[in-house]
């Protein structure tokens, strides 16, 4: 597993003070993308929808609107 590229502005352009820790997106080579965010699995596990589930190995992570809304441009279309 690989990372390619950050996908929209890096943490530091987005105003982190450290530059460092932030909520962050990565394309991998293989075309998925990795998350870095904040778990709160526990929080919203009983608020997934009924057509919604996730995997003992999954968890459910939360980014800033900002960090999403600052990748929309990076993401293919396809």
């Amino acid at each position: 597993m690989k990372i390619v590229r950050r996908i929209g502005a890096s943490p530091r352009e987005r105003g982190s003070v450290s530059g460092q820790t932030c909520p962050d997106i990565f394309e991998l080579q293989d075309g998925r993308f990795a998350v870095i965010g904040t778990d709160s699995t526990e929080q919203l596990d009983a608020e997934l929808p009924s057509d919604a589930a996730r995997a003992d190995y999954e968890r459910i992570v939360v980014i800033t609107r900002e960090t999403l809304i600052r990748a929309k441009a990076d993401i293919p279309d396809a």
